[in-house]
């Protein structure tokens, strides 16, 4: 061995194996835990406070879908990388949508009735940074809409928060 320090090949920071593994068990730990209250209005139904949130989290997807649509627009050369990525917001999407009691689907669409205009930054590097922090914007505050949440609702906030944590990562681990 020898007598003066060898340099780490490795990168600093955590690994991506063991983030996901730590989201997915932050999740796990969410869901065995659940709440303690069932938000329900005494009939079956989610209540109307429960419906309101599990609508704005459809659209809040729907909105972070439009950012990844408008970044592989942008920037074809990433849509590998991001495919993946946008698939999984497409299906928090739908996972939020689908459990609407209103089994209407949530607009993706301003209020004018047409999608606003999403404005991409001009380099790859920088539009990954633009996702990230829509990712990381809408994890913290699903995060914090969680507590209120009924237990069904705060399981799949707190999975989708975990997820969009890792969509962040994932989108900037180059950088490090």
């Amino acid at each position: 061995m020898p007598s003066y320090p060898t340099p780490s090949w490795s990168r600093p920071g955590p690994r991506r194996r063991s983030l996901l593994t730590g989201a997915a068990g932050a999740a796990g730990t969410t869901l065995l835990a659940g709440c303690s209250g069932s938000g329900d209005s005494g009939d079956g139904r989610p209540s109307a406070a429960a419906e309101k949130l599990r609508a704005r989290a459809a659209r809040d997807s729907a909105g972070l879908l439009r950012r990844y649509d408008a970044v592989l627009a942008a920037h074809a050369p990433l849509a590998e990388r991001l495919r993946p990525l946008r698939a999984e917001v497409a299906r928090h999407e739908k996972a939020f949508a689908e459990g609407r009691a209103t089994a209407t689907p949530t607009p993706a669409k301003s209020p004018a009735g047409s999608p606003a205009p999403v404005s991409v930054p001009d380099s790859p590097k920088d539009a990954l940074r633009f996702l990230a922090a829509a990712e990381r914007e809408l994890a913290g505050r699903r995060g914090k809409e969680l507590l209120d949440a009924p237990a069904e609702l705060a399981r799949l906030l707190a999975s989708v928060a975990a997820a969009g944590a890792a969509h962040a990562y994932l989108l900037t681990e180059d950088e490090k």
